[in-house]
């Protein structure tokens, strides 16, 4: 059995499209939970992704998977893989 090298596994992540900023690109909102280091307490954390959309089919309110890739430009290093539901 052969054994898999997950230090290339590329990133993935699911998130909401907040714009439309230019032609193949989208902007992506991941929103994450995590325990505050001294209180303890849950916080919500959201971050931004400039995303590749090669065929322009993302739309506002796009629910999609995204995965890490090279550098595309100065701040777009992720691209869209699918579009997991449509915005209603």
């Amino acid at each position: 059995m052969a054994e898999t090298d997950n230090r290339n596994a590329r990133k993935v992540r699911t998130g909401v499209v907040i714009s439309r900023s230019g032609d193949k690109t989208v902007t992506v909102q991941i929103t994450y939970r995590k325990h505050h280091p001294r209180y303890g307490k849950m916080m919500t954390l959201h971050k931004k992704l400039h995303c590749h959309d090669e065929k322009n089919e993302c739309g506002l309110g796009d629910t999609v998977r995204v995965m890490e890739t090279r550098p595309l430009s100065k701040t777009k290093c992720w691209r869209v893989v699918e579009i997991v539901e449509r915005a209603k």
